[in-house]
């Protein structure tokens, strides 16, 4: 079980690591690819889901708080195995992103400096990173918590940059994506007028640039006063997160035309085509992409620090069930999971040089090894959600598991709106991600992702339905003697 420790932070820092943790970067230029109904489709996940989830994360986790977070609110729901389950895809999903950011590092390095690297370097760069990431895995967020209020600032700056000069370019020079009617606003309607289901494989995105707040839970013991400060951190948080993602996407939208947003670099090429369009010279513009950059890829390294713990706190709980190896729950003197961090960096590691590798000798297009790691990393993540919102549902109806912790007050109605909105909402991203077209030329293209959500799964299963076995047996050993 974790072990007591001195370190504590304020409401403040608190803000700033729900700020941290939620407000990424890198998946903004996807997200903005949907086309101007994109603002809709923002309102629409703003109110049925990020609203819904980040009051559950705040009543769950003050009514059980726990460092195992999640793992905790779905077992006490619905028992071991399907907490195994959580923990599994939660862990999966992890050394994968690491992997896609590591990718992304030095694809904005390159932008930024303006030449190609060569791929040994590019593979020290990115091991380096995973490494820097890994060694932060081993502190608590209060030790690190300066880290990530600087990461919070940076994430301010570049994204209100980015709206800034989006709104003087709209005001001064019109927008790249006009607005011809209101149909474009619409989602789901195409060109034509008829329903176009493409932008649905893009909703993925956006509930990916909500998920975090669960995590925000299990830093209960490193707050002074968990059970009003949680609830508050999350809501003043989940504001400046809603206001600092609208900001970049609309500005994004100003700069480059739909059919020209490149998914991985379109922060800074956003950048780029404002500051041409304000008129400043090219000197100061290499300087100013420098300078963004700078802040974009220490955001990717804090972002990473912020979750850690959470996560490797999640897959601890899990392994002390049995279902990780027993040595992945072992802490340091200041309870943290630190054997997680080292194997999630080893599995990441080995994903980046696979990738290097395979774009050097089989592929020459590296920069779309970020969008296959981050595909498989998503739909892995999304799936850890679908039985929180219902273990939510169960146990609120138990009634509250202490008076002193938040509760979301309302009757049934909202109660069910706000436990299977979100659920049918994860569900359809879910679908359109995996399958975005519903033929079988999609396969030509899809069958990675497929094949490896497949493969993620079978091992997920035979690791949890083998530990139910092992539990069974030792129970009946226990009870023979």
């Amino acid at each position: 079980m974790p072990k007591k420790h001195k370190y504590k932070f304020r409401l403040f820092s608190a803000v700033l690591a729900t700020v941290c943790i939620i407000l990424v970067g890198d998946a903004v230029a996807p997200t903005a690819s949907i086309g101007n109904s994109q603002y809709v489709w923002w309102i629409i996940m703003i109110l049925g889901f990020f609203i819904p989830y980040g009051l559950i994360s705040a009543e769950l986790g003050t009514q059980y708080p726990s460092e195992g977070g999640i793992y905790t609110w779905v077992k006490k729901a619905f028992g071991e195995k399907w907490a195994g389950r959580v923990a599994w895809f939660y862990w999966v999903n992890y050394p994968l992103w690491i992997a896609s950011l590591a990718d992304l590092v030095t694809t904005y390095l390159m932008q930024m400096l303006g030449f190609d690297m060569t791929w040994p370097l590019i593979l020290a760069i990115q091991i380096f990173y995973i490494v820097l990431v890994s060694v932060l895995g081993c502190l608590r967020m209060s030790q690190s918590d300066v880290l990530a209020n600087v990461g919070a600032i940076a994430k301010f700056i570049f994204m209100a940059g980015l709206g800034g000069l989006g709104i003087y370019i709209l005001i001064t020079r019109g927008t790249a994506n006009p607005i011809n009617s209101i149909g474009d606003l619409i989602p789901l309607v195409g060109e034509n007028g008829g329903l176009d289901f493409a932008g649905l494989g893009f909703v993925s995105l956006i509930i990916f640039n909500m998920l975090g707040f669960e995590v925000v839970s299990t830093f209960a013991d490193d707050l002074e006063n968990p059970k009003k400060q949680i609830p508050k951190a999350i809501i003043y948080g989940g504001i400046l997160i809603a206001i600092f993602y609208l900001l970049p996407s609309f500005g994004i939208g100003v700069a480059i035309p739909v059919e020209e947003l490149s998914t991985d670099t379109g922060l800074l090429d956003s950048y780029q085509i404002l500051l041409e369009s304000v008129g400043l010279t090219a000197g100061a513009i290499q300087a100013i992409i420098v300078v963004v950059g700078g802040l974009f890829i220490y955001t990717l390294i804090t972002n990473i620090a912020a979750w850690n713990f959470g996560v490797n706190s999640v897959i601890a709980y899990a392994a002390e069930d049995g279902t990780f190896p027993k040595s992945w729950a072992k802490r340091n003197k200041d309870g943290v999971p630190y054997v997680v961090s080292i194997w999630t960096g080893i599995i990441a590691t080995i994903i980046s040089v696979g990738g290097i590798l395979c774009a050097e000798f089989v592929s020459e297009d590296i920069t779309n090894l970020f969008w296959t790691f981050f595909s498989l990393s998503l739909v892995c993540l999304l799936l850890v959600y679908l039985p929180m919102f219902l273990a939510f549902w169960k146990l609120h109806r138990q009634g509250q598991a202490t008076k002193n912790g938040f509760w979301i007050e309302g009757g049934k109605f909202k109660i069910a709106f706000y436990s299977f909105v979100p659920f049918i909402l994860l569900l359809i991203a879910l679908l359109f991600t995996l399958f975005p077209e519903f033929n079988l030329e999609m396969f030509e293209y899809q069958w990675p992702l497929i094949t490896g959500v497949c493969i993620a799964v079978i091992i997920g299963e035979i690791m949890v339905n083998g530990h139910r076995r092992n539990t069974q047996t030792t129970k009946q050993i226990t009870e023979e003697a």
